[in-house]
């Protein structure tokens, strides 16, 4: 089932093309792949980019947009990723990237793909467990900039991914947000009571 993707806003997509064609922001980018490509590069499938700030006592999830993430293609695979972020003078392109999150992003955007459902694909990074992954929204219409995991929706673990969170396997929101609950949940303080 093909994954709906959503757009990016037009002023994101510029920044980063016009970074790819900028040869001074490309030979500057920490991304020997990127600098080492032979043919022109393509920035495509753009993720916007959710940050998980907190869970509540609830177990809600509040989330907010950090920005979005487009693969940059070279041939047949990802070299790197470029990133923007929304400035108040509105979307800036903030940085190329590669390393093991843009091959799993492309392995787990395959497997969604061969998914029965359709989805929404985004990313959902919870940065106090150093975790990323894919979140495949169930509402395919929904605006990408909004919104909070639904308990439906499923979470795909970018490699690599903390110890004892399996990769790229899918969990229902409902099955791994009590999971990170917990871990994010700081321990009691020890009591000690004099004797």
């Amino acid at each position: 089932m093909p994954l709906h993707v959503p757009p990016a806003p037009a002023p994101a997509l510029r920044t980063v093309l016009t970074a790819l064609s900028s040869p001074t922001a490309v030979r500057e980018a920490r991304t020997p792949s990127l600098r080492a490509a032979q043919g022109p590069a393509v920035a495509e499938t753009p993720l916007p980019l959710h940050v998980l700030d907190r869970i509540t006592p609830a177990g809600a999830s509040a989330t907010r947009l950090a920005g979005w993430r487009f693969l940059v293609r070279g041939g047949d695979r990802a070299l790197a990723a470029a990133e923007t972020r929304l400035t108040p003078d509105g979307w800036a392109f903030s940085h190329f990237f590669e390393g093991p999150y843009v091959a799993s992003t492309e392995h787990a955007l395959r497997q969604a793909e061969a998914m029965q459902q359709p989805y929404q694909p985004r990313l959902l990074s919870v940065p106090e467990l150093y975790m990323l992954t894919l979140w495949l929204h169930g509402d395919c219409a929904a605006d990408g900039t909004t919104g909070h995991p639904a308990a439906t929706d499923l979470l795909v673990p970018l490699a690599p991914a903390p110890p004892g969170i399996a990769a790229h396997r899918p969990h229902r929101v409902s099955e791994l947000l009590p999971v990170l609950t917990h871990r994010l949940t700081p321990p009691a303080p020890l009591l000690i009571t004099p004797a």
